[in-house]
Parts: C-alpha cells; sequence; structure tokens
C-alpha cells in the first residue's frame, strides 16, 4: 500500500519537472535553435555612442538615446544668446538711417514701422562715439560728420529686443536734391503733436492790408483764373459747390513744419481736401508751410512733399510757404540769407522730382525777409491785399487779392487768388510745365516770362 503510493507521487513529480523544462524551452525556442546550430546568426555590427545618438528615425527623430542631452554639458547654456532682450515679451525695434550732407539721422522704429518714442535710445557710431536721444522723440540727428562709410548699432534697451548687427550707411560731402528714401518715418498727424504750438503761420498779407482789397469773386480779368487755396482751417468743403461756383483752381496745403519743435506735419484735411478737388473736376496744386532752419531740414520738407503727392495729378505748382510763425518760430530769427538758401534746398529738391514749384510770400516778406536775386528761377505767388498790388521787383505768377472771400460749399472765410500762368489742364502737368506767363507791376494781362 505504502509503497504503491510513493510510487505516484514519484512519477507526478517527474511530470512537473520535464513540463517546467518544455515551458522553458519553449519561451527560450531562439536561443535554443542557436544553441543548437539550427538557424544562422548574422553578423553583429557594434552599435557606438556616436550612431545610437545621430543616426534618424522613420518618425524624424535623431537617434534612440533620448536621454543623451543630459550628458551634454553645452545643452543648457546659462546665457540667452541676445543681445538687450529682458524678456521675451520685448518690443522688436530697429535702425532706419537717412543722410543728407556730413549729416546723419537714425530713427529707432517698430516692427510696424512706427517711430518708437518715450525711451532714451542710444546708439554707437564706430570710431565716432556714442549718442543718446535725450528727447525720446525716437530720432537721434548728427552733424558736421566727415563724409564716407559709417557702421550704426543700438546699445541694449531694457525692455526691447535689439538686433546684434551693425548697420552700414554712406555719408555725403555735398548736398545732393533728392527725395530721402525713408521720409515717411519722419511724417506725423496732427494726432502725435500738440497743433496749438506748432500750426504758427501768421499771415503777413492781412497784416500789411491798406483796406484797399477787393473781396469779390473776379471772374472778368482778362485771361486770368480765379481759385482758392483751403486747409484744415476751412473746414469740410462741399468740392462740387466749389466748383459750380465758378472757381477755377485750388491750392491745398499738404503740411507743415512745427513752429516749436520742427515736427513735419501732414494738414489734417489735406487728403479729403484733394480727392474732392480732383473728383470734382478742380485742377490743383499744393503748398506746405516752412520752418526750415538750413538746407538739410529744407530738402526733408521737399522729400515730406514729394510723397504727399507722388499718387495725384498736381497740374499747378508746388509752392513754399515763407512766412513768420509769430515772432517766436524755430525759423522766424534766420536773416535772408540763411532762409534764402534753405528756399533754394527746397525749391531744388522739388524741381529735381519733376514739379513745377514756387515761393508764396507777402510783398513786405519778398523785400525783406528774402533775396529774391537768387529765386527768381521760380514761380512767385504774391500774397498782397490791395485793390492794386505795388510789388514790382520781380514778375509774380500768382496773386493772393483777399484772405476774406466767400464761396459757395466753404462755410469759413477764403482766400482768392489770381493765376497769371498758362496751364493746360488737359495733361498732367504734375512734372515740368512749360509755357507759363506772368504778371508785372499790377497788370492784369499775360506778360512774357523769361526762362
Amino acid at each position: 500500500m505504502d509503497s504503491k503510493w510513493m510510487r505516484r507521487v514519484l512519477i507526478a513529480m517527474i511530470a512537473l519537472f520535464l513540463a517546467a523544462i518544455a515551458v522553458i524551452a519553449i519561451v527560450n525556442l531562439d536561443a535554443v535553435k542557436r544553441k543548437l546550430g539550427l538557424v544562422q546568426e548574422a553578423p553583429v555590427q557594434e552599435e557606438t555612442k556616436e550612431n545610437t545618438d545621430t543616426e534618424e528615425t522613420e518618425s524624424g527623430q535623431i537617434g534612440s538615446n533620448l536621454s543623451a542631452f543630459l550628458s551634454d554639458e553645452t545643452f543648457f547654456d546659462p546665457e540667452v544668446k541676445f543681445k538687450s532682450l529682458e524678456s521675451y515679451s520685448g518690443r522688436n525695434v530697429s535702425l532706419v538711417m537717412s543722410s543728407v550732407a556730413k549729416d546723419l539721422r537714425v530713427m529707432v522704429v517698430d516692427s510696424v514701422g512706427r517711430l518708437v518714442t518715450g525711451t532714451e535710445f542710444t546708439i554707437t557710431i564706430q570710431d565716432v562715439g556714442e549718442y543718446t536721444d535725450r528727447d525720446k522723440d525716437g530720432i537721434i540727428y548728427v552733424d558736421d560728420l566727415r563724409s564716407g562709410e559709417y557702421s550704426v548699432s543700438l546699445n541694449e534697451q531694457d525692455g526691447f529686443r535689439v538686433p546684434n548687427t551693425i548697420t552700414t550707411i554712406q555719408v555725403r560731402q555735398e548736398i545732393e536734391y533728392r527725395v530721402l528714401d525713408n521720409i515717411e518715418y519722419l511724417m506725423l498727424t496732427e494726432d502725435d503733436i500738440d497743433p496749438e504750438k506748432e500750426d504758427k503761420a501768421v499771415n503777413g498779407a492781412a497784416e500789411d492790408a491798406d483796406g484797399t482789397e477787393n473781396m469779390e469773386l473776379q471772374f472778368d480779368n482778362g485771361s486770368a483764373k480765379l481759385g482758392i487755396d483751403v486747409s484744415k482751417w476751412n473746414e469740410e468743403i462741399d468740392w462740387a459747390a466749389v466748383k459750380e461756383a465758378g472757381i477755377e483752381f485750388a491750392i491745398i496745403r499738404c503740411g507743415y513744419r512745427g513752429a516749436s519743435t520742427g515736427a513735419l506735419v501732414i494738414d489734417p484735411r489735406y487728403q479729403e481736401n484733394i480727392e474732392g478737388a480732383i473728383e470734382a473736376g478742380i485742377p490743383v496744386g499744393v503748398y506746405f508751410f516752412t520752418q526750415a532752419r538750413d538746407e538739410v531740414e529744407a530738402v526733408e520738407e521737399a522729400s515730406m512733399v514729394i510723397r504727399l503727392i507722388e499718387d495725384y495729378d498736381v497740374d499747378y505748382p508746388v509752392f513754399l510757404d515763407s512766412e513768420s510763425a509769430g515772432g517766436r518760430g524755430r525759423a522766424d530769427g534766420l536773416d535772408s540769407d540763411e532762409r534764402t538758401r534753405a528756399h533754394r534746398a527746397f525749391l531744388q529738391t522739388i524741381q529735381a522730382a519733376g514739379y513745377e514749384t514756387g515761393v508764396y510770400a507777402s510783398r513786405n516778406w519778398l523785400n525783406d525777409r528774402l533775396d529774391m536775386t537768387q529765386l527768381s528761377d521760380y514761380r512767385i505767388w504774391l500774397a498782397e491785399y490791395a485793390d492794386v498790388p505795388t510789388y514790382d521787383e520781380y514778375y509774380y505768377h500768382m496773386w493772393q487779392y483777399t484772405s476774406k472771400g466767400t464761396v459757395n460749399g466753404i462755410s469759413t472765410n477764403v482766400d482768392l487768388n489770381l493765376c497769371y500762368m498758362n496751364i493746360d489742364t488737359s495733361i498732367n502737368h504734375s512734372k515740368n510745365a512749360a509755357g507759363y506767363s506772368g504778371v508785372v507791376n499790377g497788370d492784369t494781362g499775360n506778360v512774357p516770362i523769361s526762362e
């Protein structure tokens, strides 16, 4: 009985042992086959660390060691490679530069091309020195430079992302009377300035008026054409009504230089006025009130005017409005020679761009504040409020005879003018119109003008 039981237990243990061996063999079948020589092994390539870290998988992953960066001492760089970056939220800024002659104007602009104001940016001009925007207007101006190529960089500034680059510019020895490429960055609207301090033109002709001026519309005046000149002060204008009233041309203010800061400001009604007049079929010219103190600033003013008119058909000349700003304007203290040089630079730049041009001024201003012997090649727009003008020094081509006119479509008083230039408005005379004639000594007939 006992021997029979013992035999059964022994057989069960042997069966369990064989079963375990079989399970292990099945799990390790490939290894058993290699051990018994039943399969041929492929040659083994030793995988180096370099292969592991650099081989690219089908998914785009580089290498199979996902923690390799932990052993790379250069992966975590303790210093961020930016110039002037306090945080990733800093504003991107860059430099825009221009030069007229022996000078350099550097403008700090943001990513949408607007001047960045309110910050004292500093630039470094290689081999020259550092310059800071003390008035925080986004513009740094450097003069008295020698001609040549200069390298300029923007210094670090808290809260701004400054490019780690150097910009070069060529500074010229002599003035070139051409439109500045980057003048748009200097052009402001009245939202950017204080108009009460900046728009300060004083009408010298009104101060000199002798009380004999004719304030009526002068339709029967020989071959002269009747026109108006307007600005923001004339408020909203119904140009169709103006056309119906018989007005034959309009000279429109496009902008002015601020009498205090010197900012270049677009007249807030310029666009609506020039487009309204053209749409109504009224030929147009433009004028700009200057406060330029030198030739460089005069080229800037002329460049602004060209940018403002280049998309329109301008039949009449571009006039420089030469007046006082009440005695305290930034250019009021210029002597006759200084003012004349600045005016001539403006006129030459306008002419070089292909437009007819001239000077607007009162009789006394033409006589006392300008050297007209230097400006005789350009058109003269005389402002003298008298029944018969007494200005007799040079031919004048247009006469503003009153500032108290009334015209349907304009709610304010308006300047009235007679034009003695023969202008063919059937074609675009925005560039070098010829065959002009003028008036001298108050004569209202056409008087030939020597070119």
